[in-house]
């Protein structure tokens, strides 16, 4: 109900709207610094990255359980060379998954649906190494082919690499007991003159009565 009051009415009519600027300037009770936000894939680079919806297999339930909706991504270490999958759920970024991808995986079309796969892995997405069986469903046919071919590719690549490390290993470790050999060939043709001087004197000091 509007004031009869002449002097309320101004003070009214000359009092600012909820919305309208005063030009007052409140200084912030906290300054707040802007802090670096790590994932820990600085040191790898993407060679997949689908939007799926994952879930594991509850051997005790023996059911399916959602593990969410997000984002898969494979990523290579810039160093080691090693592929991990790792999974985010959309809104809270929460780790879905998290393995590596080892030469002796695979990953198969799940039965009945060309836009789902399975495959089995050690995960630490919670913390603990854990054998989990996984299916991943996407939002096309094509982007399960996609995933399931670079995901064989990678294994594939994962095994040529341990190959060649050991080759490389098994290499290094000849290389040291040849190395080792010859030192002591050295050593016993070294120690041969001096065995041959000792047995000289012996011949030669006169004989004791």
């Amino acid at each position: 109900m509007a004031s009869t009051d002449p002097e309320h009415r101004e003070e009214e009519e000359n009092a600012p709207a909820e919305d309208e600027d005063t030009g007052a300037q409140v200084a912030p009770i906290v300054k707040l610094e802007e802090v670096a936000v790590t994932t820990g894939e600085e040191d790898e680079d993407s060679i997949l990255d689908l939007k799926a919806k994952l879930y594991r297999f509850d051997k005790d339930g023996n059911q399916w359980k959602e593990r969410g909706a997000g984002t898969v991504k494979l990523l290579k270490h810039k160093v080691s060379g090693k592929v991990r999958l790792v999974m985010r759920q959309s809104k809270t970024l929460k780790i879905c998954a998290n393995h590596l991808v080892l030469p002796n995986m695979s990953v198969q079309e799940h039965a009945g649906n060309e836009k789902s796969c399975v495959w089995h892995a050690s995960d630490y997405a919670d913390g603990e190494l854990k054998d989990e069986l996984f299916c991943i469903r996407f939002a096309s046919v094509e982007n399960c082919k996609t995933f399931m071919e670079t995901f064989q590719e990678v294994a594939e690549s994962q095994k040529k690499q341990e190959e060649n490390n050991n080759a490389s290993a098994t290499a290094g470790l000849l290389e040291k007991l040849v190395v080792k050999e010859k030192k002591s060939e050295e050593k016993e043709a070294e120690a041969e003159p001096e065995k041959e001087d000792a047995d000289k004197k012996a011949d030669e000091a006169p004989a004791t009565t």
